[in-house]
């Protein structure tokens, strides 16, 4: 009997980019049931992988023991001794280059990120739709030798709530509506200001969810819980699994352009996303939702959109440029959407 053949797939960070592994995992665990995978990823990601078969998660002390060239060394010969075949880089930076040296006589291959497409894009010299990351992820198992369609989808079916969360959430009839305020940059959020004025409305028939972290946006969450009914903040108060459970449970998210988005998309969760200074053609919109439910901020007005990929260089007066996508707009098509 042939030997079962294991890929390790790496993607280490940030947040949303494992989360947009996790579709194309689940398609190519479904396509190709007989391959194991092991995905080396950080400890706190763990449960993203928790609804795969086939799929085990190894993390890594990258912080200790694994710390530095000497320790990649360590790690790749903690993971050879799993009895990796094949290896799919979904990240491809410095740390995964060196694992690759120490993998040499395995098939490694790494992710094209399409850093001229992209340089272009934000230039302005080609302003068109770029392959998606979900795609430049497949790409890299495609040249290992194995077909994968992203097409036609399936997801997890809909997870069951503790006692304890079911209890902090209460029990009605309305709708959930997820929204997700926050992201790495400030230039890629909504103005607060708006966002209130769509919890404010939204809240009055639906029940409203509120995620995010950190002390100073749990303060802010707060501050909106305590004003409006039917509104309530899960920041800080349960743990990822739970989170991903209540998520599994929404009827609709709300998010910027963040990891958040990544997440809803991958529970199959209908996801409304607000687009500032970043543009969904660079290829991070969440996965398997119509690009009409991508909401972006005025190009007449902000021609240099998209400012950069990740958000983090803009123009000032730019910084605020989704103030162009009334509340109203934000409200008609979550309304439309239940």
């Amino acid at each position: 009997m042939s030997k079962r053949k294991h890929i390790l797939v790496i993607r280490l960070s940030a947040m949303g980019d494992v989360a947009m592994s996790v579709p194309v995992l689940r398609a190519f665990t479904q396509q190709h049931p007989n391959i194991k995978l092991t995905v080396l990823t950080r400890e706190f990601f763990k449960p993203f992988f928790r609804d795969l078969e086939n799929v085990t998660v190894c993390s890594p002390d990258l912080k200790g023991k694994h710390k530095g060239f000497f320790g990649l060394y360590k790690l790749s010969k903690e993971l050879k001794s799993l009895g990796i075949d094949q290896v799919a880089d979904l990240h491809n930076v410095l740390r995964t280059k060196v694992l690759k040296f120490f993998f040499f006589g395995k098939t490694f291959k790494q992710i094209d990120k399409g850093r001229d497409e992209k340089k272009a894009l934000v230039e302005g010299r080609n302003f068109e739709q770029l392959k998606t990351t979900h795609e430049r992820y497949a790409d890299v198992f495609r040249s290992l030798g194995y077909n994968i369609s992203l097409s036609n989808p399936n997801f997890p079916e809909q997870a069951k709530l503790d006692l304890s969360t079911q209890e902090y959430l209460g029990k009605d009839n309305k709708n959930w509506i997820g929204i997700a305020p926050f992201a790495q940059y400030q230039s890629k959020m909504y103005p607060l200001d708006l966002l209130e004025r769509v919890i404010a409305e939204l809240s009055k028939t639906h029940k409203i969810i509120l995620f995010g972290g950190g002390n100073k946006e749990i303060k802010i969450l707060n501050t909106l819980q305590n004003k409006y009914e039917n509104v309530i903040n899960l920041a800080g108060k349960l743990s990822l699994n739970q989170e991903l459970n209540v998520i599994s449970n929404l009827d609709v998210m709300l998010c910027m352009d963040s990891g958040n988005a990544h997440i809803a998309a991958m529970l199959g969760k209908r996801v409304v996303t607000i687009w500032n200074v970043t543009h969904p053609f660079a290829g991070f919109a969440p996965f398997n939702q119509p690009k009409e439910y991508c909401l972006q901020a005025n190009r007449s007005q902000f021609p240099l959109i998209p400012t950069s990929i990740y958000g983090n260089k803009f123009p000032e007066n730019y910084k605020e440029a989704s103030r162009t996508i009334a509340p109203e707009t934000v409200i008609r098509k979550i309304e439309s959407l239940l």
